[in-house]
């Protein structure tokens, strides 16, 4: 069955810098755009950044512009997101995503994670 499992949360004190990943399986990661979202309690899911199945195209939301990266090994069937320069606002639980669209509209995606809780401290 399809499996998305995220990985490389954790609490970090503001300006610090977190590592996630996303392993998958259960179906072909390599045609899938893949998509990182996150929830904070109290709001509505956001999405964060997209990348395209072959990797050249990424999409940024305004908020992590220029602090966040994302980036795919179809190899490995693994989806990271670089998060550097962390602030408090940042502190969500962090989703990926499958989606066979460019979209960040979340009831477009196919398949979920379970999330990863980050927290950054001021």
């Amino acid at each position: 069955q399809v499996q998305l499992v995220e990985s490389g949360g954790g609490s970090v004190q503001a300006g610090g810098s977190l590592r996630l990943s996303c392993a998958a399986s259960g179906y072909t990661y390599s045609r899938y755009y893949m998509g990182w979202f996150r929830q904070a309690p109290g709001k509505e899911r956001e999405g964060v950044a997209r990348i395209s199945p072959g990797g050249g195209t990424t999409y940024y939301a305004d908020s992590v512009k220029g602090r966040f990266t994302i980036s795919r090994d179809n190899a490995n069937n693994t989806l990271y997101l670089q998060m550097n320069s962390l602030k408090p606002e940042d502190t969500a639980v962090y989703y990926c995503a499958a989606s066979t669209l460019p979209t960040m509209r979340a009831d477009w995606y196919n398949y979920w994670g379970q999330g990863t809780q980050v927290t950054v401290s001021s």
